[in-house]
């Protein structure tokens, strides 16, 4: 039921923290001091992606996959205290009808005028729209038929569609990555798609300077900014500031130039946090410590956050999207590690808790403000 604003403002944040073996839900105070977990929920499943709606609080999405049941979408309708696997699931069609969904890597939500709409990245390498929450899904051919399409190819982790959004501000708009084939957007709503990796690295192509074919590990879209972009690479990080027609790389600062979290508060587009992974071979926290980098000035200068972190042999991995932000003036940070261990910071970074330990490998984490009618 609707609250009075005093209580609204009173609200505390659930994390949904997607992990290898299931779903686990986490809910603070108002001063996200204290938390409940709760989980595993949808058990056994791998949950690459799973988020609250800021469209309806109390309802959300995930993307399940498990080895012997296939791949799902669920859906709760209670604020992820219970969830219902969704008969629908996005895949090729056509002449493309034999290459079997592998994955669902990721969820995007439509915006605020659309409440039923839904984005879907998967594997192999297709963006998919539903109209009606899921229900039913339809392929976006100008990017997944793209011209350029011969020279997409499957990176380690897989042959990934991500990062997908649809900004506010510009609804017609949408961007999404590929995983190997690099970021593009439509001008249209989904209708036409080109590349903009124009100043970014491939160093893993035969050739470069090139057009696509980029190993992007995430593409970030500011909330309040839709030309400003941060993406991180297998060739390092890089920001726009004109909607991905030019890059600018900042690694510069940063351990290595490997990675695949990065991250920034909605109301603070000059700052952006990463997770730096110590080369492409060895893929853990550099020299053994684990520290979040920290930029005030969109990438210019960067500053290791360690205090509540451990700084000696540290093996472990943050994975795409497995850092997050939420929306609270002084902002939170949330990350979870491929060795089940799930960090916050309720000041911007400058110190850490650990919230969680010995959980199954993260995979994914999402930061929503608890609603109102989940508290009652």
């Amino acid at each position: 039921m609707a609250q009075s604003a005093g209580r609204r403002d009173a609200a505390g944040i659930v994390l949904l923290v997607g992990t290898q073996k299931g779903l686990f839900r986490l809910e603070s105070n108002p001063a996200r001091d204290h938390w409940t977990l709760d989980g595993p929920l949808i058990a056994g499943y791998e949950i690459l992606h799973a988020w609250l709606d800021p469209r309806q609080p109390q309802r959300g999405f995930a993307a399940a996959a498990h080895t012997i049941w296939g791949v799902h979408l669920y859906r709760t309708d209670d604020g992820g205290h219970t969830w219902q696997s969704l008969t629908a699931t996005p895949g090729h069609g056509g002449a493309r009808a034999d290459e079997a969904l592998r994955s669902i890597w990721y969820l995007a939500p439509g915006t605020a005028d659309r409440p039923d709409t839904l984005y879907a990245g998967i594997d192999p390498a297709g963006v998919f729209r539903s109209d009606d929450a899921g229900a039913s899904w339809q392929p976006l051919p100008g990017l997944n038929e793209h011209p350029t399409r011969n020279t997409w190819e499957p990176a380690r982790g897989g042959f990934s569609a991500h990062s997908i959004f649809q900004p506010a501000q510009k609804p017609e708009r949408l961007y999404a990555a590929i995983s190997a084939g690099g970021a593009y957007r439509s001008d249209d709503e989904g209708r036409s798609w080109r590349p903009i990796n124009s100043g970014v690295r491939a160093e893993n192509l035969p050739r470069c300077p090139v057009a696509s074919g980029h190993n992007i590990h995430r593409l970030l879209v500011h909330p309040s900014n839709p030309d400003r972009l941060y993406r991180q690479c297998y060739n390092g990080v890089y920001r726009s500031d004109d909607g991905g027609e030019h890059w600018t790389e900042i690694t510069a600062g940063l351990p290595s130039e490997f990675g695949y979290a990065i991250t920034s508060p909605a109301t603070e587009p000059d700052t952006v946090f990463v997770l730096p992974i110590d080369s492409n071979h060895l893929r853990t926290t550099p020299d053994g410590r684990l520290r979040v980098y920290r930029s005030r000035d969109a990438g210019m200068s960067w500053q290791a956050l360690t205090q509540g972190l451990p700084q000696r042999h540290v093996y472990t991995t943050v994975l795409r999207e497995a850092m997050t932000v939420d929306d609270e003036p002084d902002a939170g940070v949330y990350f979870g590690t491929a060795s089940g261990h799930l960090f916050a910071s309720r000041d911007g970074g400058d110190s850490w808790q650990c919230l969680a330990a010995f959980l199954p490998r993260i995979l994914s984490v999402s930061a929503q403000r608890a609603d109102d009618d989940d508290r009652d």
